[in-house]
């Protein structure tokens, strides 16, 4: 069976209802859903999944103890990442739930799509599931451009490790790819982590800890990666993210160039400006009002009424900021 996993706590709940409206309102009704929990405090969560007989919440709590055990013992063997994490008193490690994606490999589906919960579908995604018979991994993105963020590029191990021309072509964002269950059992794993115990671990990215797992998984294990980026020619293919200001609205679908997106990710929105918004507060941010028309799309009634002077919702800062931080004393 085929279907679309995400991840989701309470914190998320204006992005996921938006998501998961966006994924019956493009692919249909039909298609099934698995919501990972990313903690424990999902209680709007699972009431509004009790609503869709299509979305299911992941339950499997030895599942969810596996993964996270993994990726913990993952980031022991890095040399430096619980010091520069700084953590507070009773985290594990760094943004622990965001690994919790990782249940999809023995999740509920044969094939999955993998999609943050800060994304919207667009077009289609059965082009994804039928690449899927012919390669471990698909995806549709422009992380390539930009390895610093899966890797650290600084490691003099990188290149020894993955050839430039391996990174060039098989990394990917992890907010969308599409994958297959059972990829990494038991045994996988091991090998991986002989791996990563054999001085391979600094050439993670601390900062984006399941991104850059999900990519090493995938790359060391020498899993197949397609990426529609690098075969779509240039008339073809269309962007992805938030950051592209071009994108034009035609009936609250987005296309580029005259082209369909696949899906929007709002990389870089910081969570509090979709809760404020929905809330009624005037934060401005890109493509607000597709947001806004999927998280209110079955209940149009309650979107809120937008007032007063719009705010960006990434302010820039004070004077008295701008001093206090050049005097240090400020975060």
């Amino acid at each position: 069976m085929d279907g679309i996993c995400t991840l989701a706590n309470d914190r998320v709940y204006d992005q996921l209802v938006a998501l998961l409206n966006s994924i019956e309102a493009v692919q249909g009704p039909q298609m099934p859903v698995c919501v990972f929990p990313y903690d424990e405090n999902v209680d709007r969560v699972a009431a509004e999944i009790a609503r869709r007989p299509n979305v299911q919440l992941y339950d499997d709590t030895e599942s969810i103890r596996r993964w996270e055990t993994f990726a913990e013992e993952i980031w022991k063997t890095h040399p430096t990442a619980f010091q520069r994490w700084n953590l507070q008193p009773g985290e594990r490690f760094n943004r622990v739930g965001m690994h919790r994606r990782f249940c999809g490999f023995d999740g509920p589906f044969d094939r999955f799509i993998y999609m943050d919960g800060d994304t919207l579908l667009m077009d289609s995604v059965d082009f994804i599931f039928e690449k899927l018979e012919t390669y471990d991994c698909v995806v549709y993105d422009f992380q390539y451009k930009d390895p610093s963020h899966v890797y650290d590029v600084t490691s003099e191990k990188l290149y020894d490790i993955f050839p430039k021309e391996r990174i060039e072509s098989e990394i990917f964002c992890a907010g969308f790819y599409g994958t297959k269950k059972g990829l990494f059992d038991e045994e996988a794993r091991k090998e991986l982590l002989e791996h990563l115990k054999s001085d391979e671990a600094d050439i993670l990215y601390v900062n984006g800890p399941d991104q850059s797992i999900v990519n090493y998984m995938m790359m060391r294990s020498h899993k197949s990666v397609y990426n529609f980026a690098h075969h779509r020619s240039d008339d073809e293919k269309t962007g992805c993210c938030v950051t592209s200001p071009h994108f034009e609205n035609r009936n609250n679908v987005l296309y580029d160039k005259g082209r369909r997106l696949t899906y929007l990710h709002y990389i870089g929105i910081p969570l509090n400006a979709f809760s404020r918004v929905c809330t009624g507060e005037n934060v401005e941010f890109p493509y607000r009002d597709l947001f806004l028309h999927y998280r209110y799309l079955h209940e149009p009634e309650k979107r809120p009424k937008l007032t007063g002077k719009p705010k960006p919702y990434n302010p820039k800062p004070t004077l008295t900021q701008r001093i206090l931080k050049k005097l240090n004393l400020t975060r």
